[in-house]
């Protein structure tokens, strides 16, 4: 599957001709294309008239109140309304502002959009998008600073984003909005001022399909979300101690690009899965345990995970700060599998 589809261009893809755009800004640029595409795609959530955080500032203007409204403050409830209007043939785009409000919304997404296509036997398709910004490392205590990716990769029926640089935001979104399937997009909020020049005409990121971020012999570094940064700065590192690092970025992690994985790992025979949620049953638990599964009699060394410990997140930023990966424990766990 290519990664870009040259398409009608609209407005905004138009206007942003040469620009560096931020993560945010190419969020709200995705959602502005795709309603402006199709007159079936909405927008519901929290404070999305206003565009508190700048991932839909001027779409009620652009498209009217009918089309982007705000919901009151019951993330069951706009979750839920949203499958129903999937159902019925409209492509629901929902903020649900935080990551961690999913739980509220846990039985509309778990129970209603990701059982509904199957216990229709097909019959209904539930074409909705759940967007939920993962804010950690910022001192937003333990209600704000979850990283709930890996509860809802058990769930089947439900794909998953994590895009890791505005041209992913943008593209890994409008595709997920043009997919028949109920999709959650976790945008992680350390790289929301993240600034990428994009292409002019419009394009699209698959979902399931990884990025090489960088070429490498010696071991393979899977990085999830705001991770990506962190392990090419690690990469880095290596480099200067004659350490050649291959980075993956999943960009979705379902359905995940296994064969990339696969291909990386036997080539370099070493893995270390860099993961900014907690270690239980995490992502990165997963990645390692079906590299280990495929790929065992090629392996040179265990898979290593980096992640976060099993910890509610302090308010406290000193404790808050030590918790998740860095580039100096991704490199030195790199180090450990050579060895």
């Amino acid at each position: 599957m290519a990664t870009t589809l040259t398409e009608t261009a609209h407005t905004s893809a138009t206007d942003r001709k040469g620009r560096r755009l931020t993560y945010l800004r190419a969020i709200r640029d995705a959602q502005s294309e795709e309603l402006s595409n199709d007159p079936n795609v909405v927008m519901l959530g929290e404070d999305v008239e206003t565009g508190m955080f700048g991932t839909s500032g001027g779409l009620r203007d652009e498209f009217g109140p009918v089309r982007v409204r705000d919901t009151p403050i019951s993330e069951l409830g706009f979750c839920g309304a949203a499958v129903g209007m999937a159902m019925t043939g409209l492509r629901p785009i929902v903020d649900l502002t935080i990551a961690t409000f999913t739980y509220v919304a846990f039985d509309a997404i778990v129970s209603q959009a990701a059982k509904s296509g199957y216990m229709f036997g097909a019959q209904a398709k539930v074409p909705v998008v759940y967007r939920a910004a993962m804010f950690y490392g910022g001192g937003d205590a333990a209600h704000h600073s979850d990283r709930p990716y890996a509860t809802f990769m058990t769930v089947p029926g439900l794909k998953i984003i994590v895009p890791s640089s505005p041209y992913d935001a943008m593209g890994l979104l409008k595709s997920a909005v043009r997919d028949d399937d109920p999709v959650l997009c976790f945008e992680d909020k350390n790289l929301w001022g993240v600034r990428e020049t994009l292409p002019d005409e419009e394009f699209f990121v698959p979902l399931g399909q990884a990025a090489i971020k960088r070429e490498g012999s010696d071991v393979t570094i899977v990085a999830i979300a705001g991770a990506v940064r962190l392990a090419l700065q690690a990469a880095e590192k290596l480099n200067g101690e004659g350490i050649s690092a291959e980075v993956i970025d999943p960009r979705s992690l379902v359905p995940l690009d296994w064969p990339t994985i696969f291909e990386s790992v036997a080539k370099t025979g070493r893995l270390v899965i860099a993961d900014p949620a907690s270690r239980t049953c995490s992502a990165a638990s997963e990645i390692a345990a079906t590299v280990t599964e495929e790929l065992f009699g090629q392996l040179k060394h265990a898979p290593v995970r980096v992640t976060t410990p099993d910890v509610q997140i302090p308010f406290s930023p000193p404790l808050e700060r030590t918790l998740y990966p860095d580039p100096t424990r991704i490199a030195e766990a790199a180090r450990r599998t050579i060895r």
